[in-house]
């Protein structure tokens, strides 16, 4: 599987550098594409890249390019995914998926079309410890399972991705679909109501954001997400007769069971890992092997489920992007 990773920036190299430690047989990290000429030659001596694209175009048009990332900015998503599958392209497409429901919409229905794999790079669904955590509620470690608490922060409040309304800015698209995305892989996606606060910035978008997500069997949510200063990132579930704490909700580091009592009775083990994006690149691989058009670790309902509560937040607090 040749992939090619459209966007040079950060999270770019965090997956270039996944591609290139995991080693393995079947994944080569072979083509990179920036705006600028310049800037992709610079990606690509760095990581070793063979291919390196001045346009987004030229990726696409690859006929070598089994998989494109797509890593530019929430606001570029829908064009640039428009872009690949125009060329038949598969595409693992970094959260947020796009900047609303009906742009996903569009893009699921054109992948179908098209026979051609499209999924959501929320790495956090694809992750070991997911199916960890699901098998410890399973096995009773903390009775019947009925709130979670979970939050995400990071200071990056000057950063143009989330101060810039035309760049579909906020914490939001950026942080709380990590938050909303825990609460609903374990508590599922049957909801009740979707309800949140936000405190705005200068320029419209959400910086702060509570939110409580109330699902259909009468379990509950509480999730903060903030662009304002670190957060301590803990998920907690809360059980009839103990709770789950999860360190870093973004990429679990530790998983601990304490009972009624606020005892630690076990902590769960997490496998090594390359950096956590691996495990996304090998699902598309598997699902490419197949001949599949989702991956089931995040099916296309679920990626329109998830942007339809932020759509719901948005429209809740009045934040719109320019471009909708």
């Amino acid at each position: 599987m040749k992939v090619g990773i459209l966007a040079a920036g950060g999270i770019a190299r965090v997956m270039a550098k996944t591609i290139n430690n995991l080693q393995h047989p079947e994944v080569e990290l072979y083509a990179v594409a920036s705006r600028s000429q310049e800037r992709a030659d610079a990606f690509a001596a760095e990581y070793k890249v063979p291919k390196a694209y001045g346009s987004y175009e030229a990726l696409a048009a690859d006929p070598e390019v089994d998989l494109i990332y797509i890593a530019s900015p929430h606001s570029e998503h829908y064009d640039h995914a428009k872009l690949c599958l125009e060329h038949k392209k598969a595409i693992l497409v970094e959260k947020a998926f796009t900047a609303n429901e009906a742009q996903a919409k569009e893009i699921l229905e054109l992948g179908a079309k098209q026979n051609t794999l499209v999924t959501e790079a929320i790495w956090t669904r694809y992750m070991p410890s997911r199916s960890i955590i699901t098998n410890a509620i399973k096995h009773g470690k903390i009775g019947t399972p009925y709130s979670i608490q979970a939050n995400l922060g990071y200071p990056i409040s000057t950063k143009d991705r989330i101060f810039k309304p035309e760049l579909a800015g906020g914490a939001l698209l950026d942080l709380g679909v990590y938050p909303i995305n825990f609460a609903m892989m374990f508590f599922g996606h049957e909801l009740e109501s979707v309800t949140g606060t936000c405190v705005k910035s200068e320029t419209g978008v959400d910086f702060m954001d509570n939110i409580c997500l109330v699902f259909k069997d009468g379990k509950m949510a509480s999730l903060h997400a903030t662009a304002m200063g670190p957060a301590d990132r803990s998920g907690v579930i809360f059980g009839t007769s103990g709770y789950m704490v999860i360190t870093n909700i973004n990429n679990p580091e530790k998983v601990e069971i304490f009972d009624k009592n606020h005892q630690k009775v076990e902590e769960l083990p997490l496998p090594m890992q390359v950096t956590g994006y691996e495990y996304q690149v090998l699902s598309c691989l598997q699902a490419l092997k197949q001949g599949k058009i989702e991956c089931p670790e995040m099916p296309h309902q679920h990626t329109l489920d998830v942007m339809h509560v932020m759509d719901e937040l948005r429209q809740q607090w009045g934040v719109k992007y320019p471009f909708e």
